[in-house]
């Protein structure tokens, strides 16, 4: 979790550096008087906003659905809970016995292969609980209205 949370602030920072650097490097070959350098809350903004874009200015929604919020979250946890249902009643039993069998190859397969249904339920809650719900209610709490988190 920690080196995901970093690759994403390397990745905002980069796109930071990236829209910023040229705009100041025009305005200093250009001799202008006013350097245009975005002002700190639109660099936290960006920085909790769900998206890897920068943009000095977004699109944004009047006001906050407050029971919209509570839903994602809901659904957040609930995703959570049926993954540790998935979990438990599917892959642990898979490989309970298989610590205290000896080592063969056609144990194994059928671990593995009885586990690959499991496996990929938990991957798409996992998909559905962070890029749906997690990044909506985070978007609608930021009052962020560009919401294409699938493109």
């Amino acid at each position: 979790i920690l080196l995901v949370f970093q690759v994403r602030l390397v990745m905002k920072a980069h796109s930071f550096i990236r829209e910023n650097v040229p705009r100041v490097l025009s305005s200093v070959k250009d001799k202008s008087s006013t350097v245009p350098i975005p002002r700190i809350s639109q660099y936290l903004y960006f920085l909790f906003a769900p998206t890897l874009i920068y943009r000095d200015n977004y699109p944004r929604n009047p006001t906050i659905r407050w029971g919209y919020v509570a839903t994602k979250f809901a659904q957040v946890l609930g995703s959570l809970f049926y993954a540790y249902y998935i979990f438990v009643r599917l892959c642990i039993p898979q490989f309970r016995n298989s610590s205290q069998e000896t080592f063969n190859l056609r144990g194994l397969v059928l671990c593995i292969f009885n586990s690959i249904l499991p496996g990929v339920l938990i991957l798409f809650l996992v998909f559905f609980a962070f890029l749906h719900c997690w990044l909506n209610a985070f978007a609608e709490m930021l009052r962020f209205a560009d919401r294409m988190f699938y493109k």
